[in-house]
């Protein structure tokens, strides 16, 4: 499939790198601190949310904030122990987009998304994170304010997610989709595109956009 963007707003985590070994290994060890029971645990969707979120799931209002904060430290602390790697595809792709057409749009905090993309050697022009935004996907705003912040029709975006909540917000921001298998079965997303990783996109930069083609 070609598609004709004028700019590229990317997920981090499972999109452009997994962290899914650190992520894990600092949740387990939060929960424990705050005696979430594993069942509450197995319970909460992890992947794609802003934590503030998911904390407001497990416990009380009064609690979030100083919880929150402990689990940014414990996993922006975990960032040089490993478990963040770049994904098939991706330096190739980021390598060939111009500075002002991408932009990482995460639910991570700023420090701790700056944090994994500086442990991949990668250096995003413009990253819209989860203290940029006060309605965390699905709602569209996170991806809607990167598309303002490059000066982009939201029409003429193409995000890149592997998490269902990712594509809701871009499918309800009016942008084109492209979903990645590498978190999810492809059963579970609902996209425009649905390939395995980025190693499937190839991307060329013209005085109309950027033309990508997409392989199955």
């Amino acid at each position: 499939m070609k598609i004709t963007a004028d700019a590229l707003l990317f997920d981090n985590d499972g999109t452009l790198v997994s962290s899914l070994e650190s992520v894990y290994r600092c949740w387990t060890r939060w929960a424990q601190e705050y005696g979430i029971t594993a069942e509450q645990f197995a319970a909460i969707e992890l992947h794609g949310r802003p934590a503030a979120e998911i904390v407001a799931d497990l416990l009380p209002g009064e609690r979030v904030l100083e919880a929150v904060a402990r689990i940014e430290e414990l996993e922006v602390e975990d960032v040089p122990n490993g478990g963040t790697h770049l994904l098939p595809g991706v330096r190739k792709l980021l390598d060939a987009l111009p500075a002002g057409r991408w932009a990482v749009v995460t639910s991570a905090t700023r420090r701790l998304a700056a944090a994994r993309l500086a442990a991949v050697g990668v250096t995003p022009p413009l990253i819209v994170a989860a203290d940029d935004i006060t309605r965390g996907k699905p709602d569209p705003e996170p991806f809607l304010l990167a598309a303002a912040k490059l000066g982009a029709d939201p029409a003429r975006c193409v995000v890149f997610e592997d998490a269902p909540a990712g594509l809701a917000a871009g499918r309800a921001g009016g942008m084109t989709t492209v979903a990645l298998t590498t978190t999810h079965t492809a059963a579970e997303l609902v996209a425009d595109v649905v390939v395995k990783d980025l190693s499937a996109v190839s991307a060329l930069a013209t005085e109309a956009g950027v033309e990508l083609v997409t392989e199955p």
